[in-house]
C-alpha cells in the first residue's frame, strides 16, 4: 500500500467538504475512472443527500489526472477504504479488473462478472451491479414496443456484460454480441448462454450485424468526448431500427444524432444514468431515492 495515495484522498476528502460546506459532512464516495471530469454523478448523489438533510461528498478520481496507471486500482481502493470512504463507484475501464481485490460480490455482480458499485462496510469491500438494472428500468421506461427479436451490442466490457443481462432478462430472442477483442466477446457469449440457452452469439461482422438486427446497443467508450467517433459505419442504419447507447457524455453522440437523423428510435445513456445511480445511492446510504428528484438532479447537474 502506497501510504502517499492515502494521504492524497485523505486531502482530497477534507478539501471537498470545505468547499461543499464543511463541518456536517458525514458520507464520503468517490468516482473511479479515466476520462470522468464530464460526470454529472456527483451533482446528482449531492443533491439527493442533501435534499434528504444527509451530509455527503462524492469525488471524482481519475486515473488520468492522478497520472496512475491502470494497475494502481487495487491501491486506490485500498486507500479510499483506509481514507474513510464510504464507497466507491466503478466506471470504464475499471468494472472488471476491480472484481479480485474485492472481498465479497452481490449475486448480480457475480452472475455478470462486473461491478460498478463497491461498498464499504463491516471491514470488508463489497461489489455491486446496478447498471444492469438501470440499463433495464431506462428501456422499459422510453423504450416499450421496441422490436427485441434480433439485437447487437458493440462491447463486451464491463458494461456490455451488465447490459448483456439486462436485454436477456427482457426476452430477446437472440443477441449477437461484437468487441474489438474477439475472446472477450466469446468469453461473454459464453457465459450469458450458460445463464439464457444458445440465444448469445459473437459476431465477427459488424455490418451483418447491424443489417440483421432489429436494434444495437453501443456499450464501448467509443462516442466519449476522449474517443470520439462511431462504433460502427453509420451508413448501414435504416428507419427502422433502434439505437442505444450508454455514454451520457456528451448527452448526445455521434451515433445517435446519425440515428436520429435517419429516422431510428433511439435510446441515450441518460436513463441507465439516473437509474444506476438511484440504486447505488441507496446501497451506498442506505435511504430511499427519489427516481424523479434524480433525474432534475442530472439537468441541475449539466
Amino acid at each position: 500500500m502506497d501510504d502517499s495515495l492515502v494521504d492524497l484522498l485523505c486531502r482530497l476528502a477534507d478539501e471537498h467538504k470545505g468547499a461543499a460546506g464543511g463541518d456536517n459532512e458525514k458520507v464520503v464516495i468517490g468516482l473511479v475512472g479515466r476520462g470522468i471530469q464530464s460526470s454529472r454523478t456527483p451533482g446528482m448523489h449531492e443533491r439527493e443527500a442533501r435534499r434528504l438533510g444527509i451530509g455527503y461528498s462524492y469525488l471524482l478520481l481519475d486515473f488520468d489526472r492522478l497520472g496512475l496507471p491502470d494497475a494502481a486500482i487495487g491501491d486506490l481502493i485500498a486507500a479510499a477504504e483506509i481514507a474513510g470512504f464510504h464507497g466507491l463507484n466503478i466506471t470504464h475501464p475499471f468494472k472488471q479488473a476491480v472484481i479480485p481485490v474485492l472481498d465479497a460480490l452481490s449475486p448480480e455482480a457475480r452472475v455478470i462478472g462486473a461491478v460498478n458499485t463497491v461498498v464499504f462496510a463491516g471491514g470488508r469491500k463489497e461489489g455491486h451491479n446496478t447498471d444492469s438494472w438501470g440499463f433495464a428500468e431506462s428501456f422499459r421506461e422510453a423504450m416499450t414496443g421496441a422490436s427485441m427479436g434480433c439485437v447487437a451490442m458493440f462491447g463486451a466490457g464491463g458494461a456490455g456484460a451488465a447490459v448483456a443481462n439486462a436485454l436477456m432478462q427482457m426476452g430477446v430472442g437472440r443477441l449477437l454480441v461484437l468487441d474489438s477483442q474477439p475472446g472477450r466477446a466469446s468469453d461473454l457469449a459464453s457465459r450469458m448462454g450458460a445463464l439464457f440457452g444458445g440465444r448469445v452469439e459473437t459476431w465477427p461482422d459488424p455490418a451483418a450485424a447491424v443489417r440483421m438486427a432489429n436494434g444495437i446497443v453501443n456499450t464501448t467508450p467509443v462516442g466519449m468526448a476522449k474517443y470520439p467517433g462511431t462504433p460502427f459505419d453509420t451508413a448501414l442504419l435504416t428507419a427502422e431500427k433502434w439505437v442505444a447507447d450508454i455514454i451520457y457524455f456528451p448527452t448526445e453522440t455521434e451515433l445517435l444524432v446519425a440515428a436520429r437523423t435517419i429516422g431510428c428510435r433511439t435510446l441515450p445513456g441518460i436513463g441507465m444514468a439516473i437509474h444506476q445511480a438511484v440504486r447505488a445511492f441507496e446501497l451506498f446510504t442506505g435511504r430511499k431515492a427519489d427516481r424523479r428528484a434524480m433525474a432534475d438532479h442530472f439537468e441541475a447537474a449539466a
